[in-house]
């Protein structure tokens, strides 16, 4: 596929301010470089990002572990000291420039540092301000640790994955940060847009609790209206709380298969040429109801033949299913290698590691760069440069060894 040329890209020209740690401010500033805003990582000088080194990861490329240059590539990096007043002149100077600022910080603490909303403001009334919380800005939970897996216990998420004898099962990777760096981006550019069309800067605020909540807003609309009856997996082969047999995964001779949504559970039985469902075919509420009767009996009986025979069954008769694939295995289809979604990323003109683009695509072009996370404060010299600020004081303002 054709890569879209950074001047094509709709944010070209856009300058993001980025003061955001860890993963959802700079999955937010990431989703922006991708669309072609330039992006100024602000870092502390000798530690930067911890990202760089306390997320867990045991791969390490060039000095910072996978996840940061998988959340951090596209971007610059700038040494600031922010409690040096020779510093956060700079950065003020740099924001009096800027169209977006990010940061994600605990509730008050960026305004002690002197780049709160209504600080920033003064400096460029213009300005898109993006704050991701914890818990919000306000509120008993305020000022506790903003950290994933607690934004995730403390949702209610863990009740809705797993069989129903399972304990509380938080989902395997960082969906709050992640929904929540979504969430801010969208709302930036929701800012952006209004600012082209009445003038005027904007704050944007969101958090990983209310990513949460937002992401569960279907089956939270459910329990706000039926009693606020609590979720109720299925006892085998769980896949949704609140979806009806045969919706699961289901063990076969040699791997796994996923049932969706059937027309009806006659057509299945007899398709799969499947004893002890016929209680069952004139009851309407049935899917539902007996649930775990029906997904009990499919369980048993689709372990008698492979996938591959399922899918050769079902799928020519319109059942929706699949097989369920590993990450090598997805990687070796087909389907994968036309959606064109590896790239080559490079530090310094040398290649050094692979990731994966941006999902989208716009007039038919990916949005792919090949610039790796960058090395602490490698662009501070340039960008003082570029924006006639003063030097960088205090000594080295790179990566200390």
């Amino acid at each position: 596929m054709r890569t879209l040329a950074e001047k094509e890209r709709p944010l070209n020209g856009l300058l993001v301010i980025d003061f955001s740690q860890f993963l959802s401010g700079p999955l937010c500033g990431l989703k922006l470089a991708d669309l072609g805003a330039r992006v100024i990582k602000i870092e502390r000088p000798g530690t930067g990002d911890l990202c760089r080194d306390l997320y867990l990861s045991d791969t390490e490329i060039d000095g910072d572990n996978s996840l940061f240059h998988a959340i951090n590539r596209n971007k610059q990096s700038f040494t600031a000291d922010l409690k040096n007043p020779a510093d956060c002149a700079r950065i003020r100077a740099l924001l009096a420039h800027a169209d977006v600022m990010i940061q994600n910080f605990r509730p008050g603490v960026i305004d002690k540092l002197g780049f709160g909303y209504d600080a920033v403001r003064e400096l460029n009334p213009a300005i898109i301000y993006g704050s991701i919380s914890g818990y919000g800005e306000t509120g008993p939970w305020k000022d506790l640790p903003g950290q994933d897996l607690l934004a995730q216990a403390r949702s209610g998420l863990l009740w809705l994955t797993g069989d129903r004898d399972h304990p509380p099962t938080p989902m395997g990777l960082a969906v709050a940060d992640m929904m929540a760096g979504n969430n801010l981006t969208q709302g930036i550019l929701a800012a952006l847009v209004g600012r082209g069309l009445r003038g005027g800067g904007c704050r944007i605020d969101t958090s990983l609790l209310e990513a949460m909540i937002d992401l569960q807003f279907e089956v939270l609309t459910t329990h706000l209206n039926d009693g606020g009856r609590p979720p109720q997996r299925s006892a085998v082969s769980g896949a949704h709380a609140y979806l009806g047999a045969p919706y699961g995964v289901y063990q076969t001779a040699d791997g796994y298969l996923a049932i969706a949504m059937v027309p009806n559970l006659k057509k299945l039985a007899a398709l799969m040429e499947c004893p002890g469902l016929e209680p069952f075919f004139d009851d309407a509420d049935a899917l539902l109801g007996q649930r775990d009767a029906i997904k009990s009996v499919l369980d048993t009986h689709i372990r008698t033949r492979t996938t591959a025979a399922w899918l050769n069954t079902l799928q020519p008769a319109d059942i929706w299913c699949s097989e369920v694939l590993d990450w090598p295995t997805l990687m070796g289809t087909p389907a994968f290698e036309q959606l064109d979604l590896v790239q080559a990323l490079s530090r310094a003109d040398a290649p050094l590691l692979n990731s994966l683009r941006n999902p989208l695509r716009l007039n038919g072009a990916t949005l792919k760069s090949d610039r790796a996370a960058p090395t602490l404060g490698a662009d501070t010299q340039k960008i003082c440069t570029e924006f006639s600020l003063d030097q960088p004081v205090g000594g080295d303002h790179q990566r200390l060894a």
